[in-house]
């Protein structure tokens, strides 16, 4: 069995609750679903407050979900999560298909986990498997 990265795995009914309450999280309807031993899985609908004009998944939105994940890795990788702080430095994300309808989910993954800086991989597929974005994101811990 593998041991877990997290130091501490927070409630998911929190972090889907009061958590995201008044954020844009909320907004996009955003739900972490699970916690793995080196990965975290969330959704987001494809909906009106996730599409751009043209009936399409918007780039933000993705964007959005891969920061969101990456972020929170990076939280609940330290030490003492409830002290330290983290904010993303650097996002390169490619969208590789579209999604118009249904739900995408995020994946994420550390590809580096320094003192200083994380480094996460977050892959977005449709419910049909197919890869949507596949994002890099840069974590500076402060």
């Amino acid at each position: 069995m593998k041991k877990s990265i997290w130091t501490t795995i927070p409630d998911l009914e929190y972090l889907n609750g009061s958590f995201r309450e008044n954020t844009m999280l909320e907004a996009l309807g955003l739900e972490i679903v699970e916690f793995t031993d080196d990965s975290i899985i969330a959704t987001i609908p494809v909906d009106k407050n996730t599409m751009q004009p043209f009936g399409l998944l918007h780039g933000g939105a993705t964007a959005t979900l891969a920061e969101t994940l990456g972020s929170l890795g990076s939280q609940f990788v330290l030490p003492d999560p409830e002290k330290g702080r983290v904010v993303g430095i650097a996002l390169n994300i490619n969208h590789l298909n579209s999604a118009k309808s249904g739900v995408v989910t995020g994946v994420v993954t550390p590809v580096k986990l320094g003192g200083r800086l994380h480094v996460w991989q977050i892959d977005i597929t449709r419910e049909d498997g197919k890869p949507v974005s596949r994002a890099r994101l840069t974590v500076m811990v402060l």
